[in-house]
């Protein structure tokens, strides 16, 4: 076999690189063009016309030329008008979950810091606490429910001492909530911080959000994505002064646009309108999981959000997912991701129109 050849540049490059940057996989983004995208948890519904016309006139009154308010001062007010956090409770605004979590991981980083979270779960709890140089501890869930393995789960709280622990509530890619009074029982037995990613509170309609005044090592984490406003990127962590003051030292300044400052405090004027997508989505999920489960060989599991997991027969996962995409439609294929995930794929509900071809396609693909 002929040797590979490496620029002395190349040499260098690698001799700067961490190690555990060089193994880190790249998050690449498949293409969708031409396909029916199901694969990443987004709405699948636009703006209606009338919003986007008054959304686009005033937008035009945005200085572009002048960095964005530091503070993001009227979003905050609007967010906590819209979402009711309680007024002695701190807010922190992030590009999204994912900056929040690396300023959080960031913050606790050290020798022998650990973060923990139950698997499987949201892949970049893990990924970011590499990329700042923290240990990364994982905790099967139950394998027949996807439930917190408690016993399991305290006695890692109590051997690894980890700085945080992430949960999902519920949980993605599994789609159920965990009991609240575990939640509980871990932050009572935590010896650092422990943080509730409320990314799909609009589509469960339960939240933690009350246990904050109780347990002063509680943060919630929550995300506008997922109610149609991906593109915005905006995330927000609510807790306790003390905890949210030192994360700021973090937050790069002006992390918060001014057009993503502008546009989220205008779409939360109009609250209503998303909640009736999402009330559309809720209602699509019910009626998509009952025409899945008639299928043979598709166990569907329940779910608490915008999208379905499901597991067809075994050794047969890859080649569904092939043969969907074959037929246009993308999901996302999570069969090599976890053990417990074996043959399971994951689809957003779309549009009715998406759903009824999606159903077309998996009870062909079957």
């Amino acid at each position: 076999m002929a040797s590979v050849i490496v620029d002395k540049k190349d040499e260098k490059i690698i001799h700067l690189i961490r190690p555990d940057v060089q193994k880190a996989q790249i998050n690449r983004v498949p293409p969708t063009r031409g396909l029916i995208k199901l694969d990443a948890m987004e709405s699948p519904y636009p703006w209606p016309a009338y919003l986007r016309g008054e959304w686009l006139e005033e937008m035009q009154g945005v200085t572009l030329n002048r960095y964005p308010d530091p503070q993001s001062t009227e979003l905050k007010a609007a967010l906590r008008q819209v979402f009711d956090i309680p007024a002695n409770m701190d807010l922190m605004l992030g590009n999204g979950s994912d900056e929040l979590i690396q300023i959080i991981n960031l913050a606790l980083a050290g020798a022998g810091r650990k973060v923990m979270a139950a698997l499987p779960t949201f892949s970049m709890f893990q990924m970011i606490a590499t990329y700042v140089g923290m240990d990364f501890v994982g905790v099967p869930l139950r394998e027949d429910d996807f439930s917190l393995d408690m016993p399991a789960m305290l006695a890692a709280v109590e051997k690894h001492r980890p700085a945080v622990i992430y949960l999902a509530y519920p949980n993605n890619p599994t789609g159920n909530l965990f009991a609240e009074d575990e939640i509980v029982r871990l932050a009572q037995a935590s010896h650092g911080l422990v943080v509730v990613d409320e990314s799909y509170l609009a589509y469960a309609g339960v939240s933690v959000m009350e246990r904050l005044q109780h347990h002063d090592n509680l943060l919630i984490m929550r995300s506008l994505s997922k109610m149609g406003l991906a593109g915005l990127r905006l995330g927000y962590l609510v807790g306790h002064n003390k905890w949210i003051s030192q994360l700021e030292r973090l937050r790069l300044p002006f992390n918060i646009n001014v057009l993503t400052q502008f546009t989220a405090e205008f779409a939360l004027n109009y609250y209503d309108v998303f909640l009736e997508q999402v009330e559309q989505i809720r209602r699509d999920r019910i009626w998509v999981a009952e025409n899945m489960r008639r299928l043979q060989g598709v166990r569907v599991f329940p779910s608490e959000t915008n999208f379905i997991l499901f597991r067809v027969a075994q050794g047969r996962g890859d080649a569904i997912d092939a043969s969907l995409r074959e037929k246009g439609v993308l999901l996302k294929n999570l069969n090599n991701s976890d053990p417990l995930l074996h043959d399971c794929l994951r689809v957003t509900i779309g549009k009715p129109s998406e759903n009824v071809a999606f159903l077309s396609a998996l009870t062909s693909s079957l």
